[in-house]
């Protein structure tokens, strides 16, 4: 055997770029560079198709100022579009307050209602009637401007009813309004809202009865009928009789809950509120008192006395009605002795007796015409304290009339003696004694017309019925529709699965799979002299990996590299040293 120099072959030139060279020697980078692209392509993709930002810059605006917006946006070069069925105009987000402004310094929209800035504007010589229509106007849009601050309220229109004033007073007429709301899409108007609607246009304008003010929604639904008076009650006083109503099944409840359970008894009220308003007035006289116990006030007494003089009398007129005359006494002077016609006697003597007769006789004449009919009169007036008692009464609304009371309680699960438990009713003394604690919390009145049911009766078990009419999960709409969501994402998810292994991979490998290592020609030293052929067979290799094979290859290639760069070495130091220095010069 003649032994001979080994023979190494140069490796082949590789014809790959150096980026994909480098993509080669790491197998991962690919992958990574891949993701990076989708994610990527999808934020591209979602921002091309996103657009601005577009906010609503008016909405339910007219034709004429639909028209008139446009062409100011136009001129403007403000991008648009318009809502689903042109209902609203949109633009960008950040230009709203700016458009909103110069819009306005247009004056546009024109179809908004006007206010008492009307009447700024007054020429001279305004009639009295449209100066009347004027402030008509300006009233009506002020009210308008002030409901459509309401949440859920777009737009507002305020029809006004004002009469003329009369000077006579059956004349006169009291005024009126109407009022046509525009709700929000999907919003509602309670009863409170419109109650407080109505009291505010009411307390607007003189002399405005709540009553007489009708309020419509768009839909032509009439919501003041409940401030109508129609039904008797209005919001609040249901409300109050609700609350009266929950408070008397609370209390009933919570004192028989304790008893038979909590999910044993239900309890309904009924209650008949009086909301009218009374005020009486009692004013009363008793009888008087017993006399000697009266309290005397004041007396006034008064007495005359009159003595003499001719009675009045004669025929009524002017001349029977005379003074009386001057009275004058009688004089009888007695006849001297001897004289005729004296009386018989003694002279002297029987003259002296007849004197004395005479005066005694002129005595009784002056006293009977000084004794008279005579008139005596006394008054008395007497003022006593009278029994006086004045009562007012006012009695305020939300008293209660009557109450009526339905109670319903559950058997009572009784245990046997086999163990078994099974409800049965309640006993005579048990529903009495319910019925006694049901009076007391409800503070039942006989006077005031109260009444109170105790039922008792098995309740019907909801856990069964509910059982019995489950439907199968397979056919619940609930998971049904979690279902088609689920069955959508799992479909995205094998496209995306199948659109990496089927197309990505592929293409991936295709592309960046390293070329096959050429096998190097190796002369081991002593092997030269077998020219017959006769080498010993190779021993079978054990099955690797393809990982271990490419490994195994780069580790050969670097090790056939290393030993053609240590022969060319040996064999032209000159030539290995001036390309070193190439090297090294080279930026």
């Amino acid at each position: 055997m003649s032994a001979t120099a080994p023979a190494i072959a140069a490796p082949a030139a590789s014809s790959l770029p150096p980026m994909l060279e480098r993509l080669r020697a790491q197998p991962k980078l690919p992958i990574v560079i891949g993701a990076a692209v989708l994610v990527t392509a999808a934020a591209a993709f979602t921002l091309m198709n996103r657009g601005p930002d577009y906010k609503v810059l008016y909405t339910n605006v007219s034709d004429r100022d639909g028209g008139a917006i446009i062409a100011s946006l136009q001129q403007m070069n403000v991008p648009y579009k318009f809502a689903e069925g042109g209902g609203a105009i949109l633009i960008a987000g950040d230009k709203v307050p700016e458009v909103r402004l110069k819009l306005a310094a247009q004056g546009l929209p024109k179809a908004g209602g006007v206010g008492f800035e009307l009447m700024d504007n007054q020429k001279f010589g305004t009639s009295q009637f449209a100066e009347q229509v004027n402030y008509q106007r300006a009233l009506e849009g002020e009210l308008a401007r002030s409901i459509e601050s309401v949440g859920t309220v777009e737009s507002a229109r305020v029809h006004l009813a004002l009469p003329k004033p009369s000077l006579f007073v059956r004349e006169q007429k009291k005024p009126s309004a109407s009022v046509v709301l525009t709700l929000q899409r999907g919003r509602s108007i309670d009863e409170g809202q419109v109650s407080a609607i109505v009291h505010m246009i009411s307390s607007s304008v003189p002399e405005l009865d709540p009553k007489s003010v009708t309020v419509v929604d768009q839909r032509g639904n009439l919501l003041s009928a409940a401030n109508s008076g129609a039904r008797g009650l209005d919001v609040s006083q249901l409300k109050y009789v609700q609350e009266i109503e929950q408070g008397y099944i609370r209390r009933i409840e919570a004192i028989l809950q304790p008893i038979v359970g909590a999910s044993n008894v239900r309890a309904q009220v009924a209650a008949d509120i009086d909301f009218s308003v009374m005020e009486h007035t009692d004013e009363k006289y008793k009888p008087n008192q017993e006399p000697g116990k009266a309290a005397m006030r004041s007396q006034q007494s008064s007495e005359s006395n009159q003595l003499g003089g001719t009675p009045p009398g004669g025929v009524p007129g002017a001349l029977s009605n005379q003074p009386p005359g001057t009275p004058s006494a009688p004089i009888t002077t007695a006849p001297r002795p001897g004289t005729p016609g004296a009386p018989a006697g003694a002279p002297g003597a029987p003259g002296a007796a007849g004197a004395a007769g005479a005066a005694g006789t002129a005595s009784v004449a002056t006293s009977s015409a000084s004794t008279g009919p005579s008139s005596t009169r006394r008054d008395v007036t007497t003022n006593y304290e009278l029994d006086r008692s004045i009562r007012h009464v006012q009695q305020g609304a939300g008293g209660i009339k009557r109450l009526s009371v339905a109670v319903v309680v559950n058997y009572k699960d009784a245990t046997d003696s086999a163990g078994k438990s099974s409800p049965r009713a309640l006993t005579a003394v048990e529903i009495e004694q319910i019925r006694n604690l049901a009076r007391e919390a409800m503070g039942f009145s006989q006077d005031r017309g109260d009444s109170l049911n105790v039922v008792n009766s098995a309740f019907a078990d909801d856990n069964k019925e509910a059982a019995a009419a489950e439907v199968p999960f397979w056919r619940d709409r609930a998971n049904l529709e979690l279902g088609k969501t689920l069955g959508q994402y799992l479909l995205i998810a094998l496209l995306a699965l199948f659109a990496w292994f089927a197309v990505l991979r592929p293409l991936l490998r295709k592309h960046l799979a390293p070329p096959p290592a050429p096998a190097p020609t190796v002369a081991e030293p002593g092997m030269a002299g077998d020219a017959d052929g006769d080498s010993p067979p190779a021993p079978e290799e054990p099955a690797i990996s393809a990982e271990e094979a490419l490994r195994q290859r780069e580790a050969l290639r670097h090790k056939v590299d290393m030993d053609y760069a240590h022969q060319l070495a040996d064999q032209d130091p000159k030539l290995v040293a001036t390309l070193i220095q190439h090297w090294m010069n080279t930026p």
